[in-house]
Order: structure tokens, then sequence, then C-alpha cells
């Protein structure tokens, strides 16, 4: 399965852009480039696009689709990235291919017997996560996206379930005192990378999956700080009514 994919990762403080072939645990990563500077990432990380693409011998032409880390993770980063994404799909006249982050993330792991659950830190005192099953020789997502704090994350682990991600820092206190959580070590703190979402995004498209149009939007997963004030002042407002 020869499919092309030119992907970018840019939810979180590490971002990373990548080109692969194929779908899934069969494909390969071509090339990636990653950077962590800790801010304004992602537009200094869209400029190495074009090398990153040379360097692999690869033409624009060749490219069967563009992928993009959804989200949840940085509001901007989101915004960014997927502005770009957009931006290079029309150009391209390829499909637009928004993958969760924390699907990307889950993809990186080897099939495992035990549930899943993936962890991005959300700050605030709250974690990104998502759940999974291992079924049919790949992960899948068994309930909606959650932002919770650590105390509510413990609550909800209700059998032996391994936890990866950078979330895990935000929360490892909490979670080595739930007998439940099974704790990837350090070695084990995957970081979302684009090289995982251009493969899930290859497999949308080996599977006919191709996400419509109004889906190409970064997933949020809660309010942004200025939507939470917006709801605040209509609050006062009535209240003063």
């Amino acid at each position: 399965m020869d499919i092309l994919i030119l992907a970018i990762e840019t939810a979180t403080g590490c971002g990373s852009v990548a080109l692969t072939r194929g779908a899934g645990a069969t494909g390969k990563v071509l090339a990636e480039y990653t950077l962590q500077p800790e801010a304004t990432h992602a537009r200094r990380l869209l400029g190495s696009i074009a090398p990153v693409m040379a360097a692999a011998g690869v033409g624009w032409n060749q490219l069967a689709g563009v992928a993009v880390s959804q989200g949840p993770g940085s509001f901007t980063g989101l915004r960014i990235g997927m502005a770009a994404a957009q931006g290079l799909a029309m150009a391209l006249a390829v499909p637009l291919l928004p993958v969760p982050t924390l699907d990307g993330l889950a993809a990186q792991v080897v099939g495992h017997d035990l549930p899943l659950c993936c962890l991005l830190d959300a700050r605030k005192q709250q974690i990104y996560a998502g759940f999974y099953q291992y079924r049919q020789a790949r992960w899948h997502r068994t309930d909606p996206f959650l932002v919770l704090s650590p105390k509510e994350l413990v609550r909800r682990i209700q059998e032996p379930t391994l936890l990866v991600g950078p979330g895990l820092r935000a929360c490892r206190d909490e979670m080595a005192a739930q007998p439940l959580a099974r704790l990837a070590d350090d070695a084990g703190l995957l970081h979302p990378r684009a090289a995982s979402i251009g493969l899930c995004a290859a497999q949308l498209l080996a599977d006919g999956a191709i996400p419509r149009e109004e889906m190409a939007v970064p997933l949020y997963v809660r309010a942004s700080e200025a939507e939470l004030n917006v709801q605040t002042m209509k609050e006062v407002s009535q209240n003063a009514v």
C-alpha cells in the first residue's frame, strides 16, 4: 500500500513534520523533523516542510494527502497547524486528514493486553485523556476525549490500565497511588509525533474514511480562555439585571 502522506504535528511543545509511506503498523517513516524550542515552535517548524520533502526526494505531486494533528493540545499550535495543512491540501488538491492527537499517541504503543489511557498536560491542573482498547491489530477509542483533574482521572480507572504520554508527569503522584494504574517509565513517556499522525491518516484513506470538510477544525475539548471570559461576562450581566 503505497500511500504518501505529509503530516504536521503542532499540538504540543514538541512539534514535528514528517513524510510517511503506507499505513498503520506496516507503514514507514521516510523523513521526520522535530523541534522543541518551548515557544512559538509552530511557525518555525512549518518552515521545515519543503526541506523535509527535498531530503526525502518526494515531489509535491506524489502526495496522497496532508495530515494534521487535530488536538487536543495548545490552542495556538492547533490553529497554526490546521491553517497550514488546509492551505497545503487546497493547493495540492489532495484530502486534508485531521487525526486526533491522542489517537496518534495511542498508535505509537505496541499492541497490549491492558486497556490504554493516553495523557496530555492540559495545564491549569488538568489533563487531556483518551481511553483505548486493542482490537483487530489497532487501538480503538472507547469513550469521548476528557479534560479532567488528576483526582478525577484516578476515579475513572476501574480496571488495570496502561498510562502513557507527556501528561503523565502532571499526575504521576496521584497515579502512583492508584493500584489499577500501570505507569509507563520515563522511557515510555511518548510524545505526539507527526510520523504517527501520518500513518494514522493513511489508514483513514485505506479504509475509505476520509473526514468530511466540516470536521477539519481543531479539537479543543475544553473552551478557550476567551470563551470562558465571554461566558463569565454574560453571567455577570444576567445577574445584574
